[in-house]
């Protein structure tokens, strides 16, 4: 490890993350079913494969234009089970909150859980809550843990992108980063910045459903560390090259003006509402169109494709015709994004 104790940037989703994970947690924990290190794992029953994940979420601020930290608990959850193929079924919630947190404020939160679980067809069927002294925590912070079944014949993982796969992209960058970063440094950006975040499942499902057997091999919801960083991990999961275009990638305009003027690469931040598909090249035209079906995916696009040059790595063609490596996100553009 190159530091002798936790910095923020351990929790940004990047490189530092991805450190703590394969030296501290997989030497630990190690089993076939974490190894894969997907956003859920897949657990063998006699009546089936459950799809199982957890997520904690500690977002600051609280609330902000499009949602709050509870119907993001339920999406962020909801989508990393559907992430397997899985269809979400039942969620758990834990809270841990902090003395004089006001009680209106935390009844606004369960509601929004309430009717984001409703959205996307998901109960919260168990819970647990405590609370701690004043100073012991900022304000509230959530865990949520879902499951969802797999149907038989769904193969998805970060490991089964193949040279020659199109890489799909179901919207925008950024919304969600530069949403919490404007609201919680009190930018008093007039534009119309907003979360992101939404429940998935239904897009999968149709995606699922379009598909040829086979046909979509990997999902990812490129959540902290952005696109490029999820890019990576499965560009090293699979053992394959990616090259995008940056001509393909999509940023609404005023969260490109918020990132041109604090400086930052939407391509690493924040998505809560996107998601990222490896599909076999003949079956890209079918899971494009699917995906653009659904409310959420008007904007999809094919960004680039996996290649077997420079296994493990992601390049992308820029807009003036040259190449630039796209690296795994070092440092944390932003902590506490979800």
């Amino acid at each position: 490890m190159k530091h002798d104790t936790i910095v923020l940037d351990h929790g940004s989703g990047g490189l530092l993350s991805h450190e703590l994970t394969e030296k501290i947690m997989l030497p630990a924990f190690d089993n076939d079913m974490l190894s894969r290190l997907d956003d859920s794992a897949v657990i063998e029953s006699q009546k089936g494969r459950m799809a199982f994940s957890t997520d904690s979420f500690v977002v600051d601020p609280l609330f902000f234009p499009g949602g709050n930290i509870g119907d993001l608990a339920v999406n962020g959850t909801v989508n990393d089970i559907a992430m397997s193929g899985a269809v979400p079924l039942y969620l758990s919630a834990a809270m841990i909150i902090e003395e004089g947190f006001a009680i209106r404020d935390l009844e606004t939160i369960v509601a929004s859980m309430a009717a984001a679980a409703r959205c996307a067809g998901v109960k919260i069927v168990a819970g647990d809550t405590k609370v701690v002294p004043r100073g012991a925590a900022d304000k509230i912070f959530i865990n949520t843990s879902g499951v969802g079944w797999i149907a038989q014949g769904v193969e998805i993982s970060a490991a089964l992108a193949r040279a020659g796969d199109c890489v799909i992209l179901s919207g925008t960058m950024a919304d969600h980063g530069m949403t919490i970063l404007n609201q919680r440094e009190g930018l008093a950006f007039d534009a119309d910045v907003k979360t992101d975040s939404a429940a998935l499942n239904k897009m999968v499902a149709r995606m699922l459903a379009a598909a040829p057997a086979g046909g979509l091999r990997v999902l990812r919801d490129p959540t902290r560390g952005g696109v490029a960083t999820a890019l990576n991990e499965i560009a090293l999961a699979s053992n394959v090259g990616i090259c995008i275009n940056e001509s393909a990638l999509l940023v609404r305009k005023p969260v490109a003006g918020l990132c041109e003027l604090l400086g930052i690469d939407p391509l690493y931040a924040a998505n809560e509402g996107k998601l990222i598909a490896i599909v076999d090249k003949d079956s890209a035209d079918t899971v494009l169109a699917a995906i653009k079906q659904d409310p959420l995916g008007g904007d999809a696009c094919i960004i680039g494709e996996a290649i077997s040059d420079h296994p493990g790595r992601v390049v992308m063609e820029t807009a003036i015709g040259g190449r630039r490596i796209v690296d795994m996100l070092t440092g944390g553009q932003l902590p506490r994004i979800c």
